[in-house]
């Protein structure tokens, strides 16, 4: 494993540090549907990357394109959005994959896949299994998975199942796999879930716990089809993770990149210092963000080259 670790910018110190108390004078929110039209809309200021165009389609699943311009032939992304399996929608996303897209020169689809409790566990897996299905049927040969918070430990499930198929033919093997701030242990087992709890403004152990229930249910939270650190590391693709410093699930990046390391999976492990959960989002605040995005799409192009 290779950890990176990033200092903080002293201006986005100062952004931050606004930032937190911004979030600090809103009422407490939590994550479930009556969540969902403002998350989209926070989502959706995400500006738009120069030279990507946008299009809806059935991939699998319902979803967005989002195609560069420049993209290098029979590369590809698959997105699997966050919003810890109940809020998030591949419209609200498709600036934030764009950029990713942009940078990676490759078109990017950004998967609607099912949202609880509406659709439980496990019908998001099995929507980004027929997405990473989709987009290979569709003459990609060079497909990798990206995705944050939920939908990054969503990637992560994904691409251990797709690597099993791939060792069987039926599947093209995946490139590479990029996830940010992903949300891999829905038991909250993660040492960081206390020790981080009072840096992170934005997720608490009891918000999470209520989303875990909503999506699993009684369903045990160590099925690799939903926590990747449960999962088969045999002959995975090389895997980046970047996390916040100042968030709860810091541990749970940590702990996946010392399990792949374990079972000889090249993994590298970004952690930015004063930084909270999927920071790349916030482009127009924090110049840690298309540092990070920089860094996410480089591997991704690295690892998809012909």
């Amino acid at each position: 494993m290779t950890m990176t670790y990033h200092d903080e910018h002293l201006l986005d110190r100062a952004a931050m540090l606004a930032l937190r108390g911004l979030i600090a004078l809103q009422p407490e929110s939590g994550l479930g549907p009556e969540a969902r039209p403002g998350f989209d809309a926070l989502m959706e200021k995400t500006p738009a990357a120069h030279g990507v165009t946008y299009e809806a389609a059935e991939v699998g699943v319902v979803g967005w394109w989002c195609r560069p311009g420049d993209a290098v032939a029979g590369a590809a992304i698959l997105y699997l959005h966050g919003g810890a399996y109940v809020v998030g929608s591949a419209a609200a996303y498709r600036n934030f994959a764009g950029q990713i897209a942009a940078r990676a020169k490759a078109a990017t689809f950004v998967a609607g896949y099912a949202l609880a409790p509406e659709r439980p566990f496990p019908i998001a897996f099995d929507d980004a299994k027929a997405a990473y299905r989709a987009v290979a049927a569709a003459g990609f040969t060079r497909i990798a998975i990206a995705g944050d918070s939920a939908g990054g430990g969503l990637a992560l499930a994904v691409l251990a199942a797709v690597a099993t198929e791939a060792r069987l033919g039926t599947l093209p093997a995946p490139s590479a796999a990029a996830v940010m701030s992903p949300w891999i242990d829905l038991a909250l087992t993660g040492d960081s879930m206390d020790a981080k709890a009072s840096a992170d403004p934005l997720l608490t152990r009891t918000s999470l716990a209520a989303a875990a229930h909503l999506y699993l249910g009684e369903h045990d939270p160590r099925d690799p089809r939903v926590s990747a650190l449960h999962g088969d590391f045999t002959d995975l693709p090389p895997v980046l993770l970047h996390v916040g410093e100042d968030e709860v699930l810091l541990d749970d990046a940590r702990r996946y990149a010392a399990a792949a390391e374990a079972a000889g999976i090249s993994a590298e492990l970004h952690v930015w210092q004063g930084m909270v959960h999927v920071f790349p989002a916030n482009l127009a605040l924090l110049r840690a963000a298309p540092e990070a995005l920089d860094s996410l799409a480089d591997f991704l192009r690295r690892h998809s080259a012909a």
